[in-house]
């Protein structure tokens, strides 16, 4: 499908993998290689290198991903969504001295 859409719009100067199994991530560097793309490639356990990612990626681990067994693609978006409203809203931040970062407000109607 890449292959296709290279075709149709160019090779990008650059692709982005994240850290595929190990296999499949040696075999994506080869095409990547084989069509005159460069890869910014992240070594696995190296989360200076994109701490937002590696960050994000260990909490949806030990939460949802561990804890639910998803029935549905659909179930799945429901239960993260509420689990990231959950964290962006009541989940209490060490760095915000224990506060959550944006708490839920109630405004009247008028």
């Amino acid at each position: 499908m890449l292959t296709d859409l290279f075709i149709l719009r160019d090779v990008p100067g650059y692709i982005r993998l994240d850290n595929s199994p190990e296999f499949v991530a040696e075999a994506e560097r080869k095409w990547i290689g084989a069509v005159s793309a460069q890869t910014p490639y992240i070594e696995p356990g190296s989360p200076w290198e994109n701490g937002y990612i590696e960050s994000f990626n260990a909490r949806l681990s030990d939460g949802p991903l561990n804890d639910e067994i998803f029935y549905s693609l659909k179930e799945a978006q429901i239960i993260i969504e509420q689990w990231r409203q959950h964290c962006k809203t009541k989940r209490p931040h060490s760095a915000l001295g224990y506060k959550p970062p944006a708490p839920e407000t109630s405004i009247p109607l008028q």
